[in-house]
């Protein structure tokens, strides 16, 4: 396991500088994202390095996550995270205020994603994300998740920002009003 381990540390840091690289010269932007995206699918193709004994969904029938962090910046920058869930995990609409990516090395999850209209939140589109496919998120940007399929999910989670950090976030209602998002939530569950 500590092979597997270290090779993990190197193919990881190695996807953050070129992510790092990418943000520098290009900014925050639906281009930059989809830059970053296609980094993180070459990531997630490394499926040897995040096994599931490794890294493991809670408990058969239980809801909720395992969120495992991988590397994140001493400044709490370009944190790369690993979410396990089993399937039937839904969550409200919600915003990051921080950039975020979204990619699978197992399982389904189907990100809808959300615009704002006088009076309600309406689905503007969805993103199966599953091996292969993945979704990119502007600060601003509001999706919901919802785990499918009949296997846990194991996905990576890129964010400029720590989720730790994340104290501003907001969760949004049918109607479209904002309440806060706890931070709480966010940390790590468990280690990697």
């Amino acid at each position: 396991m500590t092979d597997v381990k270290e090779a993990r540390a190197v193919v990881v840091g190695e996807a953050i500088e070129r992510i790092r690289a990418i943000e520098a010269n290009q900014g925050v932007t639906r281009d930059a994202l989809e830059a970053i995206k296609a980094e993180m699918l070459v990531l997630a193709r490394h499926e040897h390095l995040f096994p599931s004994g490794a890294f493991p969904p809670p408990p058969e029938g239980e809801k909720g996550n395992r969120r495992y962090l991988l590397q994140e910046d001493e400044d709490r920058r370009f944190a790369l995270y690993l979410n396990a869930l089993n399937p039937g995990n839904d969550t409200k609409p919600h915003d990051h205020t921080t950039w975020a990516v979204v990619v699978s090395v197992e399982g389904q999850e189907l990100n809808k994603v959300y615009r704002q209209e006088p009076g309600a939140l309406v689905v503007d589109h969805e993103v199966m994300v599953e091996p292969g496919t993945g979704i990119a998120l502007m600060p601003e940007d509001i999706h919901s998740i919802h785990t499918r399929g009949d296997v846990p999910t194991r996905h990576l989670h890129m964010y400029g920002l720590a989720l730790e950090v994340l104290d501003n976030r907001m969760a949004y209602d049918a109607q479209g009003q904002a309440i806060p998002y706890n931070a709480n939530f966010m940390k790590p569950t468990a280690n990697s």
